[in-house]
């Protein structure tokens, strides 16, 4: 049965993808951005979904600028967990299902395995510190909200957006034809927007609650990441590793923080698919748009 769903942060990266898939699916779809709805104003956001009556609310919002958030942890910490604290609230008026991402920047890094659900979160700075208390703020508030976490997300809406991603940021690098250095040891594992998009709706549509791991499914580190996009663009830019001590950055990053799929797949859901080929159907969805 169609129901109706609210995607905010519907112009990420994340949130077009989300709009696309369960519209696809048959449901009723309002894609709210920050311009439609600040989810950090307690009384917008009651007021806005009262009006439109969601089944379920997607959460794809959220306050993503890591370095930058240690000098503004507030505004930060407004997003990405008050804001959820706002919906939550509302979901629960509602009745409905809050459905919020979160990161793998949860965990502090000092892993060898990916990590899964179960290992206790460590954050390291201002940001990571505000997602997890987002995902508290769901799970205090509601009985049953989906929350997942994810890694490296990209994907085509990046192509419009201020920040792109790694794979755009990689491709502009390469055109100055200076070196470019890229940290080795950092792992995680990168995501792929529409297949995440569709394991959400495949998650959602089974009745799956709780904390789920939804990353790429490929640890690799941002070094190697940089290699395979240049390998699948046909591109042959200097590429040198460096490493956290040579590149400091404000805010504190776990160096290992690639998560374990195993509790989705368990669940009946289709493994995320490699990177390799994510990557390449990327490019490919790029070309064509750059036509």
């Amino acid at each position: 049965m169609p129901r109706t769903i609210v995607v905010v942060g519907s112009a990420g990266q994340l949130g077009v993808e989300l709009v696309r898939e369960f519209r696809r699916r048959g449901d009723t779809v309002h894609a709210l951005d920050r311009a439609q709805l600040d989810i950090t104003k307690a009384a917008a956001v009651e007021s806005r979904m009262a009006a439109l009556n969601p089944a379920v609310v997607v959460n794809a919002a959220a306050y993503n600028m890591v370095d930058i958030a240690e000098r503004e942890p507030v505004a930060a910490y407004e997003v990405n967990a008050l804001a959820v604290r706002n919906l939550a609230l509302s979901c629960r008026q509602l009745d409905a299902t809050l459905v919020h991402f979160s990161t793998d920047y949860v965990f502090d890094g000092t892993s060898s395995r990916p990590y899964s659900e179960d290992d206790k979160p460590h954050p390291l700075g201002a940001y990571a510190v505000s997602k997890l208390a987002g995902e508290l703020y769901a799970q205090a508030y509601l009985a049953a909200p989906l929350v997942i976490r994810t890694s490296g997300v990209f994907g085509p809406g990046g192509l419009h957006t201020p920040r792109g991603n790694f794979v755009e940021l990689m491709l502009r690098l390469a055109m100055n034809k200076d070196p470019i250095r890229v940290v080795e040891d950092h792992v995680a594992s990168p995501t792929y927007a529409p297949a995440l998009a569709e394991r959400t709706a495949a998650l959602l549509d089974k009745g799956v609650r709780g904390l789920v791991h939804a990353g790429g499914g490929t640890p690799i580190s941002w070094f190697d990441y940089a290699r395979l996009i240049f390998e699948e663009a046909g591109l042959g830019p200097e590429l040198r590793a460096t490493n956290e001590r040579e590149y400091r950055t404000a805010a504190r990053r776990p160096k290992y923080s690639a998560l374990s799929n195993a509790r989705m797949e368990n669940l009946g859901i289709a493994p995320m698919p490699p990177l390799r080929e994510a990557v390449r159907a990327y490019l490919d969805i790029r070309a064509q748009a750059r036509k």
